[in-house]
């Protein structure tokens, strides 16, 4: 069997998650954003380019319980968020079908969906609750989850301790802010995951 028939082809899709607390059910995912960070087809990564397919939701609290610090870092009023913010069910089934859609690919073929993040653990644990939560599923599976810290650390060739952006090389780093705003973070990952994957690695690294 050749190599190109045992490749599932993977669209990338970079999600960040602001959230008011540590866990997801005691506390609230108040905001999430997604854009596809590439499509690769076995043989290389094609970059979406300007206008990427994104997606962005504020939700509504789950609980009455929140911690002041971590709903500070998203600039979010939770008082806001519990009369105007989506119904987290009808948020997390529109970002289902947005991801079915996504999974057509530029050249026709359709792709099996992996969620990026950095780190991955916190967004992804959030992001997996409530698609199960409130649709019962979730179009990433159980597992379709890559963080770039690690992808970082095994093409540096470093230790995952001790890894931040200010440790990785200036050629990897987004031009993009890094807001706090869910959606301008998940651009600024889909940037750092293609620099990465197009990375050629450290120089001077013996092989």
């Amino acid at each position: 069997m050749g190599r190109k028939e045992r490749v599932t082809p993977t669209v990338y899709v970079s999600v960040d998650v602001e959230a008011d607390g540590p866990i997801p059910g005691p506390y609230s995912m108040v905001s999430f954003g997604a854009v596809v960070a590439g499509w690769h087809d076995g043989e290389s990564l094609r970059r979406p380019g300007t206008g990427a397919a994104a997606f962005y939701r504020e939700l509504r609290p789950i609980s009455p319980e929140y911690d002041p610090e971590a709903l500070a870092v998203s600039g979010l009023d939770r008082a806001a968020l519990e009369a105007e913010g989506a119904d987290p069910g009808a948020a997390m089934r529109a970002f289902g079908h947005w991801v079915e859609g996504v999974r057509n690919g530029p050249d026709g073929r359709r792709y099996r969906p992996v969620m990026v993040g950095y780190p991955a653990v916190y967004d992804w644990q959030f992001l997996y609750w409530y698609l199960v939560r409130f649709t019962g599923s979730s179009p990433f599976g159980h597992s379709g989850c890559l963080d770039l810290k690690t992808l970082y650390a095994a093409r540096a060739g470093v230790p995952f301790a001790g890894i931040g952006k200010r440790s990785m090389p200036p050629e990897l780093l987004p031009d993009l802010p890094h807001t706090h705003h869910a959606l301008d973070d998940a651009r600024e990952q889909a940037e750092l995951f293609a620099n990465l994957w197009e990375w050629a690695g450290p120089t001077g690294r013996p092989e």
